[in-house]
């Protein structure tokens, strides 16, 4: 018999099968590196053009405050952009991405020219939707109304009321509350009041009762189309549509008053006879020697005679034919 080579311990002997060559790694061990790989590249941030995202999801914010939106760009101008956006991939167009939160973050970068920082996650509709809620939690920004509109457009979106409530983090209870205002008045109204930051449950609960009412409802519709309502402040807004609802306008301020004419009319040695004081409903007169005011009643047709003479004099003169 053949001795092997001490270097040789795998030689098959002639006319046996070659034993299969062993894998270099399992085939589950590649597929978690895949899965590793995959979260590696979820949790990098990326820089990615604004040009290249689309909106996605459900509106959570009833509009942009530009006073804020501006300091937001100052800051992101002096010190960049510390926190990232989500995005995922476009669910239809390759090469573009939708947004998940960050959206006003966007919205700055993209004013400024400048391109996002962003963690890129696969996320079907539901897991969005879920993070997007998450999100919201975390901030405290978001108004009273903003979460109650979030949640009925989660319910017009088909999500049952257990994930709406793990949505938004809150329980059963709270989430009627929060449908009972969120599905009383539409989107395009609510875009239109705006976020309304220091309006609370109470109040717009008081008002979505009162829009029960077709002609409380038109009230306030009606007076939303006045041209100083876009003027006014959110929270404002709804101060507004709230009075017009109840039909309790305030009356409009009172035109400023013309400050009153006063003289003093004095004796030849100085001494007070009287007060004049004009306004522009009338004059009166004030006595403050006794016997001058009979006096002013005997001469009165002779006073006005001599004023009336005056006054003519001063008319221009007609022009001749």
């Amino acid at each position: 018999m053949a001795r092997k080579g001490i270097l040789n311990t795998n030689i098959t002997p002639k006319g046996e099968a070659a034993p299969q060559r062993q894998r270099l790694m399992p085939q589950g061990a590649v597929g978690a590196l895949q899965s590793s790989l995959n979260r590696m590249q979820e949790n990098a941030v990326q820089d990615i053009d604004t040009a290249l995202i689309d909106n996605a999801g459900l509106e959570d914010r009833l509009g942009l405050d530009p006073v804020e939106q501006e300091r937001l760009k100052e800051s992101l101008q002096t010190y960049g952009q510390q926190v990232p956006v989500l995005l995922r991939p476009h669910s239809t167009q390759r090469g573009r991405y939708e947004i998940v939160y960050g959206r006003r973050r966007l919205a700055a970068l993209r004013d400024l020219g400048l391109p996002v920082k962003a963690m890129v996650r696969q996320l079907d509709d539901h897991a969005l939707v879920m993070a997007q809620g998450q999100e919201n939690n975390t901030r405290t920004d978001l108004s009273f109304i903003e979460k109650a509109s979030f949640a009925a457009q989660l319910q017009d979106s088909g999500y049952d009321r257990p994930t709406i409530a793990a949505a938004i983090s809150i329980d059963l209870p709270m989430v009627s509350r929060m449908l009972k205002v969120g599905t009383a008045f539409e989107l395009e109204f609510l875009r239109e009041v705006g976020r309304a930051p220091s309006i609370g449950r109470e109040r717009w609960m008081q008002l979505a009762d009162l829009f029960n009412d077709q002609a409380a409802r038109s009230r306030a519709t009606t007076y939303m189309r006045r041209p100083e309502f876009t003027s006014l402040g959110s929270d404002a807004r709804f101060e507004a549509i709230l009075l017009a609802a109840q039909n309790k306008h305030r009356p409009a301020a009172p035109a400023p008053k013309t400050p009153a004419r006063k003289a003093a009319v004095t004796a030849p040695d100085g001494a007070a006879l009287a007060v004049v004081k004009g306004t522009d409903k009338g004059v009166s007169l004030t006595v403050k020697t006794p016997g001058f005011d009979r006096w002013i009643e005997e001469n009165a047709s002779e006073l006005m005679n001599e004023w009336y003479a005056r006054w003519q004099s001063d008319q221009p003169a007609e022009p001749e034919e």
